[in-house]
């Protein structure tokens, strides 16, 4: 069976897209990674609606990429924040990889607005693809992609 051959069904990238594709939902989790928790600060910093806020929150809560956990301002009635959970924060390379290639192929003259290092030593940091075997920055002309054991015909 070859890949034009395969139902697209089970494919991971599909998959994902269905949780997290859409821009709103990626800023989202721009900002999420970057600290933001609260409904208000979603709100003005990404410039959304509020419908379309609170849908695309409660998508990602009910997907588990998100949790609630609440909050009171003195005075105030109680709110909740949005916080990564586990599976959230699994897609931390994912945005540093769109980030990447933003930097190298749509960037404004301006330059980045995030500058992101390595704590320890200072040097930027970028996303490389390597395999488990520790051979790191690997090209597309030094991987092979088989179909895989959830592989089906197209119906």
């Amino acid at each position: 069976m070859e890949w034009l051959e395969a139902s697209t069904e089970n494919c991971p990238v599909q998959r994902t897209l269905d949780v997290v594709g859409e821009k709103w939902t990626l800023l989202i989790l721009r900002d999420a990674v970057n600290g933001v928790r609260r409904f208000d600060d979603f709100h003005r910093h990404i410039g959304l609606s509020e419908a379309v806020l609170s849908d695309r929150l409660r998508k990602l809560i009910s997907a588990g990429v998100l949790k609630t956990a609440p909050y009171r301002e003195p005075g105030s009635r109680s709110r909740n924040e949005y916080r990564l959970t586990r599976k959230g924060w699994d897609l931390w390379p994912v945005l540093m990889a769109l980030s990447q290639w933003g930097e190298r192929h749509a960037l404004g003259p301006e330059g980045p607005v995030l500058d992101v290092r390595h704590t320890d030593c200072d040097a930027p940091v970028r996303v490389v693809v390597e395999c488990s075997a520790e051979h790191s920055a690997l090209t597309p002309g030094e991987v092979t992609a088989r179909l895989g054991p959830g592989a089906r015909l197209r119906s």
